[in-house]
């Protein structure tokens, strides 16, 4: 028999699995799915194949990845991404979900990750026949007359059975004895209600309790039974019933109420007096939720909070109470209780899906998340408004149901906002309304649009000339608003060419910094100025660039010394330059007759560098005759300071030096020879005769050597003759004896030694007298200095002791000197 019924089980589950696939593949042509599956499915179950009722392909899906979303705070499904199967994540109970609804579906989504798709699924969950009858209470009393007149109806406790349809309650059966019979009506509802009903007078002194049994079956195969017991106990008689004031109590409250709260108090009356008008007041039906959040006072009849009331998880409760006498005698009323809603949640907002990170050009209308929004509050106080936070390149579209796509509304740029946190604001309906936000975090990557821009729109920098080779010229600098790799900017130079040169051999840029270096010492005088192109280049793929103009100016230094071009060198045709400090020749006519202030020459010079190391002045060095001719300090212009005398010489030589501005000033210098003449006849007679021309300093100074030698030499052959005089005095002074220690007649102080020699030295003096236009130099002798040193003759009073040859020779030298 059991192996019979286990084998229809099976068979009705087949049946059942096979209805939900036939559904399911339905629903899928229609775009959404919906499964049936039996509670009590073990976790891990099949349910149904979403990859094949979507047309997802299993690879697809493994890469980009899906999930089963459920509603509410319990994932009852999840997706194998393996095989695209739609199973249980946990045991479900039917009853324990949907209570006493007629059907009980979940409902959830399927969201595919990377095509951001979200699918509607619904699985419904049918009955098993998990739960048996149960009645509330396993033993229940009845306290009846014995005057009670057979067909009196007591109301029976009522079994609670969870499961649904046939594997509800179906059917009550009494056990005992005769006297009672059992009756079973239907309600409004469909509920049974087993009734007992008298079906022969009770007589307590036969028997003063009566026990049945009442059992209670549902309809599953195989099928489950509950039992109470039914305690009958006679009493004498009572002659009135309790009467409630209403059979039906109604009230409304508010889900917020406080607990503990009286929600109504129901009044029974009973006329009899003691005991038998004594009224108590009981639950005769109750769910078993009921009956934890409601509790009835027995003596008062209030019906009083026990725990807070949710709107959500219970909208109306119906409770069945009854007052009994002490007599036995009762009667029933019934209470309902409605809940209204309250606004007392807040919008919950679930991020499904979401980017951690999206491309700067992403195209408008990317979807970067998908966003669930519900409020467990109900009509308006469930009406949810969703909007993104301000200012933020961001919109909501509506997806599915409560499902928002976070879309781009425009063109991303992450050098105006690198990331951004967006704010999804969600408000219900109510009043006061309550609100709910959550943030999503999108970071934006790079993408290489931006080229790199220079600080500056042009460069230019001045170098001197003359530099030392690697000198740092200037640094150029570009920036770019890019990131990492394509921020990352390296310099160049444009190919060019100067003075047939590539410009890579005259300057370098270093490639990381932008530093220009010279590569060569520059000179003025050759380049100006070096007009080049830098080019900045990032390092994005591909590369984006950008050019700058840069202008390097060579500044002058003094480094070039004037050049004569006139007069012209010696011995050369025309002008030719000399090195610095050079001397130059030429032959000026200027007449005696000339006025003062008349142009005689003019010298002409040119200086290569610029500016004021360029800029010229002439002076007079050096004249023959001083005072005579001038020259233009900055026309070079010689010209006559007053006019010729007579006694002037005819033939002058001007030296005349010019000078640069530079630091230090650079100089060169011209020579002009000047004839005063009164025809060209005469200056071709004055350039041809054999006078001596005026000599310059520099005559005058080997004329002035040759004399200081000839007083020399003289000078050494005056010492060697007054030496060769006292060896002869000496040999004579040996051959013949001496008197008595002197000559006669010539006093020792005559007698010239070293001592007169020296006394000659001091006393000898000469005077040099030079002149600049004079043609002969004249060396003078005092008359004191010389012809006094040594006497002429003795005293006339002494004998000369001396020969005549001796003071002939000591005369001529003493003359000859003295002449000199």
């Amino acid at each position: 028999m059991c192996a019979a019924r286990e084998g229809r089980w099976v068979r009705r589950r087949r049946s059942l699995l096979l209805c939900c696939v036939l559904v399911a593949a339905w629903e899928a042509a229609w775009g959404q799915l919906r499964y049936s599956v039996p509670e009590e499915l073990p976790k891990g179950s099949f349910v149904g194949d979403v990859a094949k009722d979507l047309a997802l392909e299993l690879a697809a899906l493994r890469a980009r990845g899906a999930r089963v979303v459920s509603q509410g705070r319990t994932q009852y499904f999840a997706l194998n991404t393996n095989s695209g199967h739609l199973v249980t994540a946990e045991r479900i109970d039917r009853e324990q979900m949907c209570e006493s609804e007629p059907q009980c579906v979940l409902r959830g989504e399927v969201i595919v990750e990377g095509e951001m798709k979200v699918y509607a699924v619904e699985v419904e969950i049918t009955d098993i026949n998990d739960n048996t009858p149960n009645f509330r209470k396993a033993e229940k009393e009845l306290i009846i007359s014995e005057m009670t007149a057979p067909g009196i109806r007591f109301p029976l406790p009522e079994a609670h059975d969870p499961d649904m349809g046939s594997n509800s309650l179906q059917s009550y059966a009494l056990s005992g004895d005769e006297h009672f019979l059992l009756s079973v009506q239907a309600g409004a509802d469909g509920e049974k209600r087993p009734e007992l009903v008298l079906a022969k007078a009770l007589d307590r002194e036969e028997a003063a309790f009566h026990e049945l049994l009442l059992t209670a079956s549902d309809g599953g195969e195989p099928a489950r039974t509950g039992t109470a017991r039914i305690r009958v106990v006679v009493l004498d008689a009572n002659d009135n019933a309790p009467a409630f004031s209403q059979a039906v109590y109604s009230v409304r409250v508010p889900e917020d109420v406080p607990v503990g709260s009286t929600l109504l108090s129901v009044t029974a009356t009973d006329p009899d007096d003691g005991t038998n008008g004594d009224v108590k007041y009981s639950l005769n039906k109750i769910t078993q939720k009921a009956s934890m959040i409601f509790n009835l006072e027995p003596d008062t009849g209030a019906i009083r909070l026990m725990r807070i009331l949710d709107f959500e998880e219970g909208e109306f409760y119906e409770l069945e109470l009854q007052a009994h006498d002490g007599g036995g005698l009762f009667d029933t009323a019934k209470v309902s209780i409605s809940v209204t809603d309250v606004n007392d949640n807040a919008p919950e907002i679930s991020v499904r899906s979401a980017l951690s990170e999206i491309s700067e050009d992403a195209a408008p209308g990317t979807v970067v998340a998908l966003v669930h929004v519900q409020d467990r509050d109900s009509g308006g106080n469930g009406e949810v408004r969703c909007s993104l936070g301000e200012g933020v390149p961001f919109r909501l579209e509506r997806a599915l149901d409560d499902y928002y796509s976070v879309v781009t509304a425009r063109e991303l740029d992450r050098e105006q906002a690198s990331e951004y946190n967006v704010t999804v604001r969600a408000a219900d309906g109510g009043s006061p309304a309550l609100r709910s936000s959550a943030v999503l975090a999108l970071r934006v990557l790079d993408v290489n649009d931006n080229a790199p821009v220079f600080a500056e729109a042009r460069y230019s920098a001045r170098l001197p000339e003359n530099n030392a080779e690697g000198a740092l010229v200037l640094t150029v600098r570009a920036s770019d608003a890019d990131w990492g790799q394509n921020a990352r900017v390296r310099y160049r130079l444009r190919e060019g060419r100067l003075r047939g040169a590539p410009l890579s051999s005259y300057v370098s840029v270093q490639a990381e910094t932008g530093a220009l270096y010279a590569l060569r010492s520059f000179d003025y005088e050759e380049v100006r100025e070096l007009e080049l192109w830098v080019r900045a280049e990032d390092g994005g793929v591909p590369p984006l660039s950008s050019n700058v103009s840069v202008r390097l100016l060579i500044a002058d230094e003094n480094d070039n010394a004037p050049q004569v071009l006139y007069p012209p060198a010696p011995g050369s045709g025309s002008g030719s330059a000399a090195g610095s400090g050079s001397v130059w020749a030429g032959v000026e006519l200027a007449p005696r007759s000339a006025e003062p202030g008349a142009l005689v020459a003019k010298v002409v010079a040119v200086d290569a560098d610029a500016g004021q190391n360029a800029w010229l002045s002439y002076e007079l060095a050096k004249a023959t005759e001083p005072g005579l001719f001038r020259v233009g300090l900055h026309s070079g212009e010689v010209r006559t300071a007053r006019s010729p005398l007579a006694r002037d010489a005819a033939r002058h030589s001007l030296v005349v030096v010019v000078k640069d501005r530079g630091r230090p000033a650079l100089s060169a210098t011209a020579t002009l020879t000047v004839v005063l003449a009164e025809g060209v006849a005469e200056l071709l007679s004055e350039l041809g005769s054999n006078a001596a021309p005026a000599e310059p300093a520099g005559s005058l100074t080997r004329w002035l050597v040759l004399a200081v030698a000839a007083v020399s030499c003289l000078f050494l052959a005056f010492l060697l003759l007054l030496l060769a005089l006292r060896l002869r005095r000496w040999r004579r002074s040996r051959l013949l004896p001496p008197p008595s220690g002197t000559l006669r007649g010539v006093p020792a102080s005559h007698f010239v030694g070293i001592d007169g020699v020296r006394a000659f030295l001091r006393s000898y003096s000469h005077d040099v007298s030079l002149t600049a236009d004079s043609r002969k130099s004249q060396l003078r002798c005092a008359a004191g200095s010389c012809c006094d040193t040594l006497p002429a003759r003795p005293p006339p009073d002494e004998t000369d002791a001396l020969t005549e040859f001796e003071k002939q020779a000591g005369q001529l030298v003493l003359d000859d000197v003295c002449l000199f």
